[in-house]
């Protein structure tokens, strides 16, 4: 099997080749940090991160970059909202977007540079365009000669010839040409700002990422990745000024995820219908949230309701049980076997087959998962024998353990400590249920379940866990 990728740029899969054997170098752009991340945003955070998982399982060692915007126009309205500075503004949610990727069980990236500490590198790069043509300044604002660039369009296929003005509500007088785009914007008076030698002013927003890239990255990349609505005008434009200035290929594969759409509209913070992931994070746990976003291929639209996330509750619900159910088996078994047994070897090495199959297939994650619940069916199987050899149990777990490190879906089942109480209440309900005093065994049932402890009567004996 080899790994493919579909390449925005080729509209076509390809076999993933590193530009340089055992390394992956991925840049993909991050929040602007003006608000807390709604269910839209988190898509291509929980994508990538199963991209960069996948890469390391294959024995990668990978470089993974993702920008915080933290001084742009939005940023400044929300200072004086919140009658502050715009230093501020961004800690505060920087802060919400680090723990917001934690609870989402996302690692987090090799590092995550930002705008108003890379500000020498932007100039830097605005420099370097201006002195070989490719920008000019007018009035203090400098702006990206788009006709120097012969291939303008190739990654969105727009015609630089046919694009219309009215996709610009406003066409600047102060352009050469109506697609030409800001590389750096004149201070308004009383706005933060830098000075440059074009006067006191800050980036436009595509700029940012082309010197970040080249920065910390180099002038050729591996995977540039983030959602569709960057296509155009965003990552276009970082790939013309990037390419006409070193005249090679900016990222030999471009990823995009699909939107996530809430009825029938795209979700956006604009729009005012996304859902924020710090609310969403208080009813479902992480791997709830993974599944959603997994259950779906990420290239495709995805629609969120309240009746899809419970249906993923329910499936991860089901994968938990069956891995809980493994580890407590094997906690109380005692028929120990040096060795796999044939057959449950010939299954385990299927299961993983076609999981890598689906996954190396342009990242299938819907068809993976599929193979994930084929290995719930054969646990399940295995568990309602009388006899289960130690040894196959180990297999399932390290087999699921193998799938559960990219997709995340259930956290590592560590030994947790009942408590004194629960210890106490789970004792006296053994006792009841031996007495068949079943009220009161039912009493004690209810009791635990209100303080977060669910009871499973297995087999080989009640079981506990925390909800």
């Amino acid at each position: 099997m080899a790994l493919q990728i579909y390449n925005t740029m080729s509209r076509s899969k390809e076999p993933f080749i590193p530009l340089e054997p055992g390394k992956v170098k991925m840049y993909v752009c991050g929040p602007t940090v003006y608000g807390y991340m709604h269910i839209g945003n988190a898509r291509p955070v929980i994508v990538f991160d199963l991209v960069r998982n996948y890469m390391e399982l294959l024995g990668n060692e990978v470089r993974y970059i993702t920008n915080f915007t933290d001084v742009d126009d939005k940023l400044i309205r929300k200072a004086e909202e919140m009658n502050t500075t715009v230093a501020k503004v961004s800690e505060i949610f920087i802060d919400a977007y680090r723990e917001d990727i934690e609870g989402l069980g996302v690692k987090p990236a090799t590092m995550n540079p930002r705008v108003t500490e890379s500000m020498d590198l932007i100039i830097e790069f605005i420099k370097e365009l201006e002195q070989k043509g490719h920008a000019y300044e007018n009035g203090g604002d400098v702006y990206f000669r788009t006709s120097t660039f012969e291939s303008y369009g190739k990654l969105s296929r727009q015609n630089l010839k046919e694009l219309q003005f009215g996709i610009r509500v406003d066409v600047d007088s102060r352009k050469e040409n109506p697609e030409d785009f800001v590389l750096w914007k004149a201070a308004k008076p009383g706005e933060v700002s830098w000075h440059s030698p074009w006067g006191e002013g800050r980036p436009g927003w595509h700029i940012e990422c082309s010197a970040m890239v080249r920065e910390f990255l180099g002038d050729t990349i591996d995977i540039h990745g983030g959602g569709q609505d960057l296509q155009f005008p965003h990552h276009e434009c970082e790939c013309a000024q990037t390419e006409v200035l070193t005249d090679k290929p900016m990222s030999n594969y471009w990823m995009h995820n699909g939107f996530i759409n809430i009825g029938d509209e795209k979700m956006s913070k604009s729009l005012g219908n996304g859902w924020l992931v710090k609310d969403i994070r208080q009813r479902f746990k992480a791997g709830v949230i993974r599944y959603f976003m997994l259950s779906t291929h990420y290239r495709n639209p995805l629609n969120f309701s309240e009746e899809a996330m419970l249906s993923a509750e329910k499936s991860v619900e089901r994968i938990s049980m069956a891995v809980a159910n493994v580890k407590h088996r094997l906690e109380q078994n005692s028929n120990a076997s040096e060795e796999v047994s044939g057959e449950i070897k010939d299954r385990l090495s299927g299961i993983l087959h076609q999981f890598h199959e689906k996954m190396q297939d342009d990242f299938n994650t819907p068809d993976a998962i599929t193979a994930v619940f084929e290995w719930v069916n054969l646990a399940n199987v295995q568990l309602a024998g009388e006899v289960a050899v130690t040894a196959d149990l180990e297999a399932l777990l390290k087999t699921f353990d193998e799938m559960n490190a990219i997709l995340r879906l259930i956290p590592e089942l560590t030994e947790d400590i009942a408590g004194e109480e629960v210890e106490r209440l789970i004792t006296e309900r053994i006792e009841a249920r031996q007495n068949k005093n079943w009220s009161r065994s039912d009493e004690i049932r209810d009791e635990l379940n209100a303080m977060g402890i669910l009871l499973e009567d297995t087999a080989q004996g009640m079981r506990w866990r925390r909800k």
